[in-house]
């Protein structure tokens, strides 16, 4: 058997996020299905990490094993693309040691989170619009005290199956583009809502409904209960994956 690492994009408007769940659409079993018919083999993809419904990846990093050899990897992502519904687009298909794994060997990934200052009819879909717009100086001095804490039960989705909360952040901040506030945020593994629970949360500190003293209380408390609401997922995207010894 050859393993094979897909590099991919996703819309996940149309999907339940990336992890198959019976009876609604995911990009995993869309996935599968494509490759499936291509190969003409049953094909099961690993993907580098779940994402919510309705979430999108400009990078995301797959993995899969076939008893074949695809000799022309840029032929079987023509082929693939022509396939799969344009809400998911193949960029690179190429060979890794039969060890490596799309999930496991992934030692940090990156989200970013889209909010527009102004309405704006081009980036509705994928931003989102809130009043009063808050003070990025302030969800800004909430991203340092991220670094502070490594469990972060108090951001993630109850009832998982997770063996621990535990996350180490790398970075974490907010831009101001002109037209967007955009939050970018890495860890060597995110939990489930994670990313929107934070966002929710830093929102109401620059809207000044809490304090930074507050944020803290809240990653302490280890209550979801305590944080804010999650944002919606319409406005995140998986934008980076990245494996030891390189960065693909």
């Amino acid at each position: 058997m050859a393993r094979y690492f897909i590099e991919l994009a996703y819309n996940g408007r149309n999907y339940h996020g990336w992890q198959i769940q019976p009876g609604t659409p995911t990009v995993q079993e869309a996935l599968n299905r494509a490759l499936s018919t291509l190969l003409r083999e049953e094909i099961q993809v690993v993907g580098a990490g779940r994402t919510d419904t309705g979430v999108h990846a400009s990078f995301y990093v797959a993995h899969f094993d076939t008893c074949q050899s695809l000799e022309y990897p840029e032929q079987t992502v023509y082929k693939l693309n022509r396939i799969l519904g344009k809400d998911i687009a193949v960029s690179r298909i190429y060979p890794v040691a039969t060890d490596k794994h799309a999930r496991f060997s992934a030692v940090s990934r990156t989200y970013q989170y889209f909010i527009d200052k102004n309405k704006n009819p081009f980036t509705c879909e994928y931003a989102w619009k809130v009043y009063p717009l808050p003070d990025i100086r302030l969800m800004n001095e909430a991203c340092q005290a991220l670094f502070e804490y490594r469990d972060f039960t108090s951001f993630s989705k109850l009832h998982t199956d997770v063996k621990t909360n535990n996350c180490i952040i790398m970075d974490a901040h907010w831009k101001d583009t002109g037209k967007q506030l955009v939050f970018t945020i890495k860890a060597d593994r995110f939990l489930r809502n994670m990313v929107r629970a934070i966002v929710g949360t830093m929102v109401e500190i620059g809207q000044g409904k809490l304090t930074l003293a507050d944020f803290r209380r809240i990653i302490e408390s280890r209550n979801r209960c305590n944080a804010g609401t999650s944002v919606p997922g319409h406005a995140l995207f998986l934008c980076h994956v990245d494996y030891e010894n390189d960065t693909i």
